[in-house]
């Protein structure tokens, strides 16, 4: 059932926009940001031939180079200073949530509340900018290395064209983790989501275009497209609806009592998330099956028989690789879900506070059965994940569709839209709020 402040925020009249100042220049402050990231995303590093790199990026569109690519808003594709985009924090962040359940000091900083939290965030920047160095030397090795039809795509290799490499790409990783940290204090909504977000959609309407084409030329018939439009709206639809669903808990407190006064028992909703994983598990199962076939179109020609046989095999489309990324989905989706909820720890907060869950007992009986209900949901979100992530890729191997259209690209893009306007309805109904406190004041004085 929908909650009262959900009912609330979703009844907001958007006119009241007009009348809010601070969330404006929210607004203002976030487009702003974004613009500067899409400029950015053109400037190239200096040494590249951008011909003979759009030849090796042609070469790998399908491989793991068309993911990081996508992430990065077109950015790799012309090796720009924004190339590494955001992934090294992302993978930094990832790093330190296992780091966190596994390294007690770390667990110990994660319960000393926001000071432990600003720690671990220090450490999360940290391990970025190690990543990002790290994968900015080997892009550059491996530029050096790499050669198109129309030769290197380096065009002074040596020591210079390393160092200034990264130095190049991990400052632009450093500047777009500090933009993000921006937008999210000082604008709207999540910065490191909106950067991918908007990477993403940037790119999408040359991906439309180039399937139009398709049907226009005759390459795909007219029922197909329209099939596939009806079935992208509705892939939209059902990801909104599988997002938004949750198991809400109750949770009962005792009655207290304060002084001489007596208090009521009060209850409320333990929320758990269908998909709690998110996008984690699509992303990192692409990532595990496109390597193989990078490898091999780096090496074309020279890579053994072994790994060509490989690649036939886990191309986009075939059985076995829809299969090993439906088990590689699920696999990740419980991993992921056993980092970022642990039920012991969340039974023994209700417990500290009074809180328990009607007909279950406080302490281990309640972690067992958080564990359960989790476990199932789960199961259901893992499912739900393979599915909207594997219709995308049968769409891609048989019609050629671009591949911005993947389920990936669907997930990120609903989820940082829902949140988005999940926070602009807050700031409007916290605006519309006061505006009816200082009505309340205005009548009292009189």
């Amino acid at each position: 059932m929908v909650s009262a402040a959900e009912r609330l925020a979703s009844s907001i009249d958007f006119r009241t926009l007009g009348r809010a100042t601070e969330l404006k220049k929210r607004l203002w402050f976030v487009i702003g940001a974004l613009i500067v990231y899409r400029l950015g995303t053109y400037i190239p590093i200096p040494g590249i031939d951008p011909t003979v790199l759009q030849e090796i990026l042609q070469q790998q569109a399908g491989g793991v180079l068309g993911i990081f690519n996508m992430f990065s808003g077109g950015a790799l594709g012309r090796m720009t200073i924004f190339a590494l985009a955001i992934l090294p924090y992302i993978s930094a962040s990832i790093i330190m949530q296992l780091l966190t359940v596994t390294i007690p000091t770390l667990q110990a900083l994660k319960k000393e509340g926001e000071a432990g939290r600003r720690k671990i965030n220090q450490y999360t920047r940290y391990g970025t900018v190690l990543l990002a160095a790290v994968q900015a030397y080997g892009i550059a090795v491996g530029l050096e290395n790499t050669t198109g039809p129309s030769g290197s795509a380096v065009i002074d290799p040596g020591l210079f064209f390393r160092i200034s490499t990264m130095i190049t790409l991990t400052g632009g990783t450093i500047f777009l983790m500090w933009l993000g940290e921006q937008i999210t204090a000082r604008g709207i909504g999540n910065g490191i989501s909106l950067i991918i977000f908007t990477g993403i959609v940037a790119n999408l309407p040359g991906a439309l275009t180039s399937f139009f084409e398709l049907g226009r030329k005759g390459a795909i018939s007219t029922g197909v497209v329209l099939f596939i439009i009806l079935l992208a709206a509705g892939l939209l639809a059902f990801i909104v609806f599988m997002e938004r669903a949750q198991r809400r808990i109750t949770i009962q407190y005792p009655k207290r009592q304060v002084g001489n006064k007596m208090f009521q028992g009060d209850s409320s909703h333990l929320p758990l998330k269908v998909n709690t994983a998110g996008v984690i598990p699509p992303i990192f199962a692409s990532s595990i099956l496109l390597f193989p076939l990078t490898i091999a179109k780096f090496n074309q020609g020279s890579a053994p028989e072994w790994l060509s046989t490989v690649t036939s095999y886990l191309s986009h489309g075939q059985p076995l690789y829809i299969a090993m990324y439906v088990g590689i989905i699920l696999f990740f989706s419980f991993f992921y879900t056993a980092v970022v909820f642990n039920p012991e720890e969340t039974a023994e907060n209700l417990r500290k506070n009074g809180g328990f869950i009607p007909g279950i007992r406080p302490g281990k009986q309640t972690a067992t059965y958080l564990d359960y209900v989790l476990t199932r949901l789960t199961v259901v979100g893992g499912l739900y994940i393979a599915f909207v992530c594997t219709v995308p890729e049968l769409l891609i191997s048989e019609y050629s569709v671009p591949f911005y259209l993947g389920g990936t690209s669907l997930l990120i893009v609903v989820n940082v839209i829902m949140d988005f306007i999940t926070q602009v309805q807050s700031h409007l109904f916290a605006h519309q709020y006061e505006g009816l406190i200082k009505k309340a004041r205005l009548k009292g004085r009189r």
